[in-house]
């Protein structure tokens, strides 16, 4: 029962990690109707941010509380990703965006190579780590042999989630953004005509998704310590997966999908071969996708005629 419990606990922190990347994809593919399949290597990108800036603060600038580091870091790892993924959206994506569709998933798999392989050439191919930044927890259970823990960084990781969350569902529901944005998603032209700049909507779409990967990013480096130039391809990946197994386009659904495969990896690693624990998560996609095809909290696609 104690390690049931603690890989439930560990799950729900990883998923949440999975969850706030979801949901830039989520945000962009429903706006435009285009996976931005960079979005996991621009995770990566604000992770090396983190780390850099970090160092930068401890090391060189000498600053010694590590809660005021984090939140410096959080800052600038959040206003630097979202200036990178803004130059890629006029870049890379703007320019397509009226052409055939396989010309934006083209531009976007190309970004995500390049990212990747700036990181490496500038970084370097070794993984990158600091010392442990939170230290520390509660124990909930204990048998006399296993102890269940709750250690205060998996402890931020679930209130910075859920904050935003229920910051970003605020946004999109009750603000004027919010309502450009679901315009725009219904139908650009008609938006357009309707006084919105839809150009700019979308640019902010994709610093928002860029902000929430930067502090997905941060967490990621809080959590493991350790970082490298391929954290994007694998974790972008099964964040892709969550948003489409809970329904690509729902804000909710991205978070309950992240969730789901953070549970399903680790409780598969638990009790079964840690080797095929990518291999479960991707079977219940392909099962849930079988009998709803528009993903756990998706809307059925409606044909207009």
């Amino acid at each position: 029962m104690e390690v049931f419990v603690q890989q439930i606990i560990n799950g729900v922190t990883l998923g949440s990690i999975y969850g706030l990347i979801a949901i830039g994809y989520t945000m962009v593919f429903g706006i435009i109707g285009m996976v931005n399949f960079a979005h996991g290597d621009v995770f990566m990108v604000s992770a090396f941010i983190a780390l850099i800036t970090f160092l930068i603060l401890t090391a060189w600038l000498g600053i010694s509380s590590v809660i005021l580091a984090l939140f410096i870091v959080l800052l600038v790892a959040m206003f630097l990703t979202s200036l990178v993924n803004w130059a890629i959206e006029r870049t890379a994506y703007r320019p397509l965006r009226g052409s055939f569709r396989l010309a934006p998933l083209i531009s976007a798999i190309g970004m995500s190579i390049f990212l990747s392989n700036f990181v490496q050439v500038s970084q370097g191919p070794r993984n990158k780590s600091v010392p442990p930044l939170v230290r520390g927890g509660y124990e909930i259970m204990n048998n006399g042999t296993y102890a269940v823990t709750l250690s205060y960084k998996q402890l931020i990781i679930w209130v910075v989630t859920a904050v935003l969350l229920g910051a970003f569902w605020y946004l999109v529901a009750h603000t004027s953004l919010g309502r450009a944005q679901r315009a725009c998603e219904q139908d650009q032209k008609m938006a357009s005509l309707l006084g919105i700049n839809v150009d700019r909507t979308i640019s902010i779409t994709f610093i928002i998704g860029a902000a929430l990967a930067a502090v997905a990013g941060t967490l990621y480096l809080m959590y493991y310590g350790v970082v490298s130039f391929s954290d994007g391809f694998v974790p972008g990946v099964k964040a892709f997966t969550a948003a489409v197994l809970g329904g690509i386009g729902s804000l909710p659904g991205a978070l309950l999908g992240g969730l789901l495969i953070g549970l399903i990896e680790t409780l598969w690693s638990a009790y079964f071969s840690i080797d095929y624990k990518d291999v479960a998560a991707f079977s219940i996609l392909a099962i849930t996708l079988i009998f709803l095809p528009q993903g756990i909290l998706g809307r059925p696609d409606v044909e207009k005629v």
